[in-house]
Parts: C-alpha cells; structure tokens; sequence
C-alpha cells in the first residue's frame, strides 16, 4: 500500500485537524454510494479508510513516523540493533562460540536468516559462558532460536477500521439500514441503531482489518453521517422547513401542501399570517430514541410577485393612506 500521508493528500507535518478534514474530503469523493459506475472507486475508497487508520490514530502514526510499523498496520523488523556488528568473529576464548558476520552464518556453518541472528546473539554470549566452563553454545542458543519463533508466530488481533456512511433522512425513517464498503471490499448494509444521530457510531465486530498469524480481525467502526437534504435542516431530532407563501394566502388564510419525511400534508395558513411565523406538525421528525418522533417546524415566508403590479401598487397606497400601522418598535427609532 502506498505512503498514507500521500493516499490523504496531506504533509508528514499535517495536524490532526487537517488530516481529518483531508479524509472526509476523500471519504465522501470516492463513497461507491456516489460512484456506483466507477468500478476503482471502491478500491480508492478502502485505500483511503486504510491510511486514515493509520495517521488519524495518535499511536499508529507515531510508530508509523518511527518506522515501527507499515502502510498497513504491520509491525516491521528493526533491525538496527545489529548494525555495526559484522568484523566481528570471537566473543571469547579461543574454542569459544563465534559472533556476528555479514554473511549472516552461525557458529554451526549453516546458512540462517533472522532466527540464526538471533540465535548468534542468545548463543555468542551463552558460548562464552560454555567455553569456560566446558560446555559449547547447545542449549542456549537452540532455546533462544526456539523462544524467537515462538514470539514471531504469536498471532494477534487486527486493526480496527474507522469507516464512514452518509445516510439520507428516508433511509433513517423508513429502512433504518446504511450501505458502506468494509476494508475487505465487500458491501454491506448497516442496521442503524434507534433514534441515531449524528456522530454516532456503530461497531461491527470481526470486520476490520484482518489479524496477523492467524489473529482475528479487527472490528469496523462506522461514523453516521447524514446527507444533505434539499428541503429540511436538522436539529436535533426536530426537522426544520421555509415555506413560501403568497401575500393573498398570508392576508386572507389557506390550505397549502406541506412535505413530510413520510408524505405532503395539507397545512392550514390562518389569515393575516405574518413572515417569520412558526407552526409545528408534531411526530414529523426523525426517530427518536425512546420509540418516539421529532416534530417538524414550518417557518412561513410571504413571497411577493416576481414582477411589479400596478393593481397592488395602487392598493398598498391606499391601505398606507387608510389603514397605516406600525410593525417596530420603539427601539428602531
């Protein structure tokens, strides 16, 4: 996998703040709900989860930056605790076990890789111990080796994946399920938790990323987003609607069709209505979680005619003339 600082777009030197900003950005480009034609936008999409795993985690990035770990969460060998050592042959006495050689060989002559390192350092300095008293490198160079496969072979848990689903306000009402890809590339839908809200986050166990050894994998944690809607604000779990009406409906009442999550309804204007005024349409809203509804609150918003009109203009002279009254208060003046 490549550089995550370089999947996000962002500098080494980035803040947490700016690497977040630079995810969501990511996240929401590559959504394969917003690129259902684009076959390697779901790939995109898993790489960019991946590298948030990493660098948007204080630890992981630390041990990212220091080398400890990979792209991917791995843990990487260090082997810089054994740089310097290859001129030299003998620990001890002569007869003695032998130390570190470039070529990588043991005091035994077989070829070896990073147990027979290991199994150098645990025997060189127990050989040296042997040699005096008689004994060679045996038992505990052979422990060490063995004790050194142990450990590698030692399976652990997976990396959690930090995931994103931006639902849209039917699908919290009416199927209450989220579509998001996990690490692994699969599809899934996600039954969202009663009266969800925004922020919240819901665990999937065993669908992150995979162990190592043989390890179980991590857990996915989904982030819920919700989509933009072209008609309601939201807050809390109360929706919030503008609706125009005209200065005739306003002055003389109406019957006007109103949208709902779950269907127009008919909302009854009482004449001489002003701007600004709010009604309320109660269990309209979203769910809540006690099993309830938020309301939904309808600001009203008398709109004029797009055109001037002469008829109106004459009118509106007249009423200032007949009827005038006053709308501010003494603080305006």
């Amino acid at each position: 996998m490549r550089d995550p600082y370089s999947v996000l777009g962002v500098a080494k030197s980035a803040n947490e703040g700016d690497i977040k900003k630079a995810f969501r950005q990511l996240a929401k480009k590559y959504h394969p709900d917003q690129n259902k034609d684009d076959p390697g936008a779901q790939q995109r999409f898993a790489e960019v989860n991946q590298a948030y795993e990493i660098v948007g985690d204080k630890d992981k990035r630390a041990q990212f930056d220091r080398g400890e770990i990979d792209a991917e969460g791995k843990q990487k060998f260090q082997s810089r605790g054994f740089d310097g050592f290859s001129g030299f042959e003998d620990f001890g006495a002569t007869g003695g076990t032998r130390g570190f050689r470039s070529s990588g060989s043991t005091s035994g002559g077989a070829a070896g890789g990073f147990d027979d390192i290991l199994n150098d350092i645990l025997g060189g300095f127990g050989g040296r111990g042997g040699a005096r008293g008689g004994a060679g490198q045996g038992a505990g160079g052979s422990a060490g080796a063995s004790g050194a496969r142990a450990r590698r072979a030692s399976p652990s848990k997976g990396a959690n994946a930090d995931l994103m689903a931006a639902v849209s306000l039917e699908d919290i009402l009416n199927s209450g399920k989220a579509q998001v890809t996990l690490p692994s590339g699969k599809t899934v839908n996600v039954t969202l938790p009663k009266g969800v809200v925004e922020g919240e986050k819901v665990r999937l166990k065993g669908q992150g990323h995979p162990g190592d050894q043989g390890g179980p994998a991590g857990d996915a944690l989904i982030e819920v987003r919700f989509k933009t809607h072209k008609l309601f604000d939201i807050k809390g779990y109360d929706l919030h609607l503008d609706l125009p009406i005209t200065l005739y409906e306003a002055i003389l009442g109406a019957k006007i069709r109103t949208p709902t999550l779950t269907g127009a309804v008919n909302l009854t204007i009482p004449e001489n209505t002003s701007s600004g005024k709010t009604m309320r349409l109660k269990g309209k809203g979203l769910p809540t979680k006690n099993g309830g509804h938020g309301d939904l609150l309808v600001k009203i918003q008398i709109m004029l005619p797009p055109h001037g009109d002469d008829e109106l203009d004459t009118l509106m002279k007249a009423w200032r003339e007949i009827t005038p009254y006053r709308v501010r208060g003494h603080e305006f003046d």
